[in-house]
């Protein structure tokens, strides 16, 4: 797969314990992903952060959070993010989405099987 030089970046910002159908929020939008053939997607958690509500979470050692920040980041071109939206409109309950415009350096894959 070959991305142009202008793509975007969609962003999501959920919480940990969020569900969908009995398993993790952010598995599910990366499985999605994977279904919709997007390029690729990277989940990574937060050590702190809050929301809309204002409720802090952290995972200091006395406060130790079971609720922490997951941002899912997927970059592809504007036409192919638009398909996962549907989903994330009708999964994502609380958090922030967005979509931002990006320069593509380089999207490359080794050949090795």
């Amino acid at each position: 797969m070959k991305l142009p030089e202008e793509g975007m970046l969609l962003r999501i910002f959920i919480g940990e314990s969020d569900r969908h159908q009995g398993k993790p929020l952010y598995e599910q939008i990366v499985l999605k992903a994977r279904e919709l053939n997007l390029a690729g997607a990277t989940v990574m958690r937060g050590v702190m952060g809050f929301g809309a509500d204002s409720r802090m979470h952290t995972a200091k050692i006395l406060r130790l959070s079971e609720d922490m920040p997951m941002v899912i980041e997927l970059v592809d071109t504007e036409e192919k993010l638009n398909l996962l939206l549907p989903f994330l409109d009708e999964t994502v309950e609380e958090g922030l989405i967005t979509l931002e415009r990006v320069r593509v350096v380089k999207y490359r894959h080794s050949e090795k099987p």
